[in-house]
């Protein structure tokens, strides 16, 4: 079993190094659980990926929503995410309606649908990132569900958007459109343009809207972190990194956005665990 979660740690180390960067500001006791989940998140988020092709994706996911509805326990002892991953819901740390419902959502990756609108891109991160918070802050401070959701939800629109405008070149070259096609619509912009790697004032002025709606969210968020107990942040740290991700995107090309250096955002980091009103400040 400690195999399985070294290889959890090591996952998330490589595939989400932010993450795997906050958990170590979390009790030792803790980390195991959260490199599970983690990498639970990670193996799903990727499935795209993974597999290619929607029906490969589908299958694969339908194997994930087994797990941890308890289906699958011979073959997950094979699998040292799943396996990681069942013992931790076995000592009941996780709760298994919102893996579930973090492994339907991101079905959406599989196929080339555009986001509809700004509610769709929402519901869509409250079922993956906001999820993924609130499920970490109550492993670590066993925060009640409303309480974590209640930070969880806007904090993670904000990294997850923020997230999406870093990724934006990617998914524009292989046809997929996070952005709302009513934020889009709203600036004159075409799918086709962006999928042709097309800038334009339009598109510019659209991803601005949408940096301002993630501002927005990580404004809505400060007063719930700062009454978190000091026990849970370490779930929050990496939204540390929303606001400067923000205000460099700000400053870019849409296709050529400027990352920050994994030095610095391993010093935001720091620097919110230390002083945890930088976390949405």
């Amino acid at each position: 079993m400690q195999d399985a979660f070294a290889y959890c740690a090591e996952l998330v180390r490589v595939a989400d190094r932010d993450r795997f960067l906050a958990s170590l500001f979390a009790p030792a006791e803790q980390r195991a659980a959260l490199h599970a989940l983690y990498a639970f998140n990670v193996e799903v988020a990727r499935v795209r990926e993974a597999a290619r092709e929607p029906l490969p994706g589908e299958i694969r996911l339908q194997w994930w929503r087994d797990v941890v509805s308890g289906e699958r326990a011979e073959e997950a002892r094979a699998n040292p995410v799943a396996c990681a991953l069942l013992a931790v819901i076995e000592r009941g740390q996780l709760a298994v309606t919102k893996l579930s419902a973090l492994i339907d959502a991101h079905r959406f990756d599989l196929y080339d649908w555009p986001m509809a609108q700004l509610a769709d891109l929402e519901a869509y991160v409250r079922n993956t990132t906001s999820a993924l918070i609130a499920v970490a802050a109550q492993i670590l401070a066993g925060v009640e569900a409303e309480a974590a959701e209640a930070v969880a939800d806007p904090a993670g629109i904000a990294y997850a958007i923020a997230g999406l405008l870093r990724a934006f070149p990617l998914h524009a070259a292989r046809r997929q459109l996070y952005v709302p096609i009513e934020l889009l619509e709203r600036h004159g912009v075409q799918p086709q343009d962006i999928f042709a790697g097309r800038s334009s004032a339009g598109l510019r002025a659209g991803l601005a809207e949408l940096r301002n709606v993630a501002r927005q969210h990580l404004l809505a968020a400060y007063p719930y972190v700062t009454a978190l107990p000091r026990e849970a942040l370490p779930a929050l740290l990496p939204v540390a990194l929303v606001r400067p991700s923000l205000d460099r995107l700000e400053r870019c090309d849409p296709f050529a956005p400027a990352e920050i250096s994994p030095l610095r955002r391993q010093w935001l980091i720091w620097r919110a665990a230390r002083n945890p009103t930088r976390i949405a400040g």
